[in-house]
């Protein structure tokens, strides 16, 4: 068929509405055709006719829609270049309509007239300047390259002003065009866009029906699980929900959401409406939190992660619940990056930054957060910079306001029944609180960090039920809490009230909730914590000793059977090191010896006699090195301060620390001045 009569043959199946099988068909004779046609103005007929083609954009799909024609003009373009490029090495007849790469442009350009509306505009070129330039092609002089790049600039911030009035099928449009121009557009062209509209129209774009749907897929997904005759929970491949969670993926916005989420980034950084931004704010809050009301509603969300492979049937555990985690990742990954851009530009912008504003910014940060912590905690999934920087960022501003950081941790506190009673949803949100809780005693009266931290670190640390992956996370969290209040000066009356309590709980714990490490550094934070120049020393002068004396009983009880490998979070990162050999006895004598550095001054030489004979009564050698290996550290690694240090060597030269430390003797007495068999130096 000649090119004039299939022209005539498309124009007029344009003006009805035909099957999907028909419709291809016609999208293909359209890319032909705009590669054939030798006249401009055929293009440009072609172009206009496509832009108001009932056989097209009556069809369901409306943003689908859109990327075909996008890719039909990325198609052609691209064709168009390679013919020219082919005629230029070869010199032999140019193949296609013989138009050069700038007069096809052009002439496409001419096309997107009055007939048709702003946005539609906006997909010929886009799809254009794709397909011209695209893979560093550089098809097009670079007058024609700035032309392009401001008319579709132009056309971007003209649709957005008459984007409600087109639909929510112009919006999606628009920004799917601009996700695919975004890589194209020279910085300069980029800053012209009219980012103060298109910031909400991309938050929409991400969190509703053409994206994340609001999290309602899991409602569907929760209406539809079932429960096994083993009373495993099952969700079929074959159910409704699946088949939409599938189909969520395949659409265009969320096949793309990875570069979506960029350009939405850099539309926060350059929005000059202030207001925009704290919106844009508003909108991820009242989305996070419907993901996870949906989420709390789900009977997956009773499922503890180190239970999942014997809650859910084999087909669930291999294929949907995989493919739901992973859309869940993705969820999280799209708005913690635009809550970073959000928390970035609150450090700069005078309007965001002051006193009233910031800890407000800074507490729906972490609601946001929070809100997504039941798949941050998940896996390492909250382990890259951008997610640190963010939540690092609001607690560091939260934490500069008392009164924020008393409503955040007062809104958001654990339930007052003990872990054994909540579900294992509540367990990671109390997880994110203690976490959080962590960062904010200096800021926090000591009546506040007693109700908002200690009590609630109390009942994980006091928890005696099953220790799962997850509750010993949450106990070795508590721990942190509560040791963090310890460390305030201001909290003394405090610290005095609860170290007792505290002490005979970490020796509970211990080796069967904490490990080794864990506790050497708990005991030893608390040492410091009671030793001078913390105001605790004065006011309860011999608190230091009777810990030491309690840790002393506790070292003669000890069984010196080996420990077997520990299993806490920082032993698991260190695992490529090789773990020294441990029994609780040694275990404990490794936690006196890192208290000597931290002792009142008139204690010290006492209890380095003491720690040197608990090395000595550690029975079994390859136990006993490692902590003769940490006690000679101690003396030698600078660990001491001066006056504790001259006091440690004259220990070793003149009172017997040697001979105890490396040969398990202390010497015998003798008269000053006698000399004893051995005349070796002492050093």
């Amino acid at each position: 068929m000649s090119t004039e009569r299939l022209l005539n043959t498309v124009l007029q199946y344009y003006q009805d509405v035909h099957d999907a099988a028909k419709t291809e068909q016609i999208l293909g004779s359209t890319v032909h055709l705009l590669t054939e046609l030798a006249n401009p103005l055929n293009l440009s007929l072609l172009t206009s006719q496509l832009l108001t083609a009932p056989a097209i954009w009556q069809q369901p799909g409306a943003v689908r829609n859109s990327v075909r024609v996008m890719s039909v003009y990325n198609s052609a373009a691209t064709r168009i270049h390679h013919y020219e490029a082919a005629w230029r090495e070869n010199s032999k007849e140019h193949a296609g309509g013989g138009l050069r790469c700038d007069a096809w442009a052009r002439a496409v350009a001419k096309g997107a007239d009055d007939r048709s509306k702003r946005w539609q505009h906006l997909l010929v070129l886009t799809g254009t300047l794709m397909g011209m330039e695209g893979h560093d092609r550089r098809a097009l002089s670079r007058s024609l390259r700035n032309t392009l790049e401001s008319a579709i600039v132009t056309a971007a911030n003209l649709a957005l002003e008459t984007q409600l009035a087109d639909g929510p099928a112009a919006g999606a449009s628009i920004i799917m065009a601009l996700n695919y121009a975004f890589p194209f557009l020279s910085e300069y062209h980029k800053t012209l866009l009219n980012c103060n509209a298109l910031l909400p129209l991309a938050v929409w774009a991400i969190t509703a029906e053409e994206g994340f749907c609001d999290g309602q897929f899991l409602t569907a997904i929760g209406n539809e699980i079932a429960e096994s005759p083993s009373h495993q929970l099952a969700w079929s491949l074959m159910t409704p929900s699946y088949r939409h969670l599938q189909d969520l993926e395949k659409r265009p916005i969320m096949s793309n959401i990875g570069p979506l989420s960029k350009l939405t980034a850099f539309v926060v950084d350059h929005a000059s409406d202030t207001h925009a931004v704290l919106q844009a704010q508003d909108a991820l809050l009242i989305f996070t939190r419907n993901v996870l009301d949906a989420w709390r509603n789900n009977r997956f969300s009773e499922i503890d992660r180190a239970a999942e492979q014997a809650s859910l049937t084999p087909e669930t555990w291999r294929t949907t619940w995989q493919t739901l985690w992973a859309l869940l990742r993705n969820l999280m990954y799209v708005v913690v990056a635009l809550l970073q851009a959000i928390v970035s530009r609150s450090l700069l912008d005078p309007l965001m930054m002051n006193d009233l504003a910031a800890p407000s910014i800074a507490t729906k940060s972490l609601h946001i957060l929070r809100n997504l912590a039941f798949i941050s905690s998940r896996n390492g999934n909250n382990a890259f910079q951008v997610y640190a920087f963010t939540y690092l960022t609001s607690i560091d501003v939260l934490s500069r306001n008392a009164a924020a950081a008393y409503n955040f941790l007062n809104e958001t506190r654990p339930a007052e029944n003990g872990p054994a009673f909540t579900s294992h949803l509540q367990r990671t949100l109390d997880l994110f609180y203690l976490n959080l809780a962590e960062h904010l005693p200096l800021t926090l009266s000591t009546a506040v960090c007693e109700n908002l931290i200690v009590k609630p670190a109390t009942l994980y640390i006091s928890h005696e039920g099953v220790m799962t992956s997850s509750m010993i996370e949450l106990f070795e969290t508590a721990h942190s809490a509560i040791l963090s209040t310890l460390s305030c000066p201001q909290h003394s009356s405090l610290t005095i009230q609860i170290t007792p309590f505290y002490i005979v709980k970490l020796f509970e714990a211990f080796p069967h909730q904490i490990s080794a490490r864990q506790f050497r550094v708990a005991f030893k934070t608390v040492m410091q914590i009671v030793s001078p120049p913390f105001p605790i020393a004065e006011m309860e002068p011999h608190l230091s000793e009777t810990l030491l004396e309690i840790l002393r009983l506790n070292i003669a009880a000890a069984p010196s059977v080996p420990l077997p490998p520990t299993s806490d979070a920082v032993s698991r990162a260190d695992s490529s090191q090789d773990e020294e050999p441990l029994s609780h006895q040694s275990s404990l004598t490794l936690a006196l010896v890192d208290s000597l550095p931290y002792l009142p001054l008139p204690l010290v030489e006492e209890w380095l006699t003491i720690a040197a004979q608990s090395l000595n009564d550690i029975p079994d050698v390859v136990l006993r090195e490692p902590v003769r290996k940490r006690f000679l550290e101690i003396l030698v690694n600078g660990e001491m301060d001066v006056e504790r240090a001259a006091i440690g060597v004259a220990w070793w030269g003149t009172h017997g620390g040697r001979d105890m430390v490396l040969s398990g003797v202390a010497e015998p007495a003798m008269m000053s001045g006698a000399l004893g068999a051995d005349r070796t130096s002492r050093l």
